[in-house]
């Protein structure tokens, strides 16, 4: 009996642990949140989510610009007048004692006619006038008037400023074929500006850290550098009146070359052809600097015409089949002056010999 009681006692016992466990599951079930399958709906974009794109974007724009070359470019080239050095101010009152009208009013007379039947020699000459030379001088007359200053090469770039005259290009050849404009002839006789480094002295005082910026350098336009004019002529004999002629086609200022390093001198070259027929007007309205008296000056057009200048012959075409200039096939300076000479004889005894006595 008691044996069977003990029996149902540990029956109860189990039973009231199997319960207690089942329950504890059923409690734990109820805490943890069912998960629940909704369909996927498209969400609307908001302001805040549009302000974050549009932040993303300039953000990118900004990373775009930062991976970008951040080299600084060298500051712009000014451009600069370089015709500069010819600004002479005009005078408030008259600057002479006489009216000067007269020059103004000047016209070159024009040239005699000559059949081409009674060309009957022809030579054309290069010859080249030093105005270091003591019969040259009045072409570095220094002086200003009211129309610029007086140098033979300011007149001739005065006029070209005021499109009064035509220039050719003297790089392709000397037959006036290439017209150049005036920016043009700015860049040839004064250069383009350059970009070079020089020490920083505001970051660098004392120049020891090496400090360096770039910096924009023009050069002006020196007239004392221009001491040659090469004249291109042409010497015609007219049998109809017994005469030699000769006319100047066309007048280019000469540069030298020179090493600014060394100071030697690399050559020479000529800056611009002007062609002379069309710069006699012109020439013919300056007048031509006269030491012994100043009021009684010739023009320029008749200082060429009357041949008062002293010069020296370079090229011919007298037995020159290679189209030379002397230089090129004579090295010796003496030698030079002498085959120059040689050339002027032969016109000259060319037109001697016509005549018998």
């Amino acid at each position: 009996m008691k044996i069977n009681l003990l029996k149902s006692l540990l029956v109860l016992c189990l039973l009231g642990i199997f319960n207690a466990d089942t329950n504890a599951q059923v409690k734990r079930k109820a805490t943890v949140p069912k998960k629940t399958t909704k369909p996927t709906t498209a969400v609307k974009p908001t302001k805040q989510t549009t302000a974050k794109k549009t932040n993303s974007q300039v953000l990118d724009a900004n990373l775009g610009v930062a991976n970008a070359d951040t080299v600084v470019p060298p500051p712009p080239v000014p451009k600069k007048d370089p015709f500069a050095f010819d600004t002479v101010k005009i005078s408030l009152r008259p600057d002479a004692v006489i009216e000067r009208g007269l020059v103004k009013s000047r016209t070159p007379l024009p040239y005699e006619h000559i059949r081409e039947d009674d060309a009957w020699y022809r030579e054309r000459v290069w010859r080249e006038i030093d105005i270091r030379e003591k019969m040259n001088l009045a072409f570095r007359y220094k002086a200003d008037d009211d129309n610029g200053n007086q140098r033979f090469i300011n007149i001739l770039l005065h006029s070209i400023k005021k499109g009064e005259i035509t220039v050719f290009d003297p790089t392709l050849d000397d037959r006036f074929t290439t017209p150049m404009s005036t920016e043009r002839v700015g860049e040839v006789i004064s250069g383009r500006c350059d970009s070079v480094s020089v020490l920083d002295w505001a970051k660098d005082p004392t120049g020891a850290k090496g400090v360096f910026k770039d910096s924009v350098v023009c050069k002006e336009f020196n007239p004392e550098e221009i001491v040659k004019f090469r004249l291109k002529e042409e010497w015609v004999f007219d049998k109809e009146s017994s005469k030699m002629f000769v006319r100047i086609l066309g007048i280019a200022p000469v540069k030298t070359i020179v090493d600014d390093a060394t100071g030697t001198i690399l050559g020479e070259t000529p800056l611009f052809w002007v062609y002379y027929p069309d710069l006699r007007p012109v020439l013919a309205v300056y007048e031509v600097y006269n030491g012994k008296n100043f009021g009684a000056r010739m023009s320029w057009e008749e200082l060429f015409e009357s041949r008062y200048f002293s010069s020296y012959i370079v090229k011919s075409t007298i037995e020159n089949p290679y189209d030379l200039f002397i230089k090129q096939y004579i090295k010796d300076d003496i030698l030079k002056l002498f085959e120059g000479e040689n050339i002027k004889n032969k016109i000259f005894n060319f037109e001697m010999d016509l005549w018998s006595y």
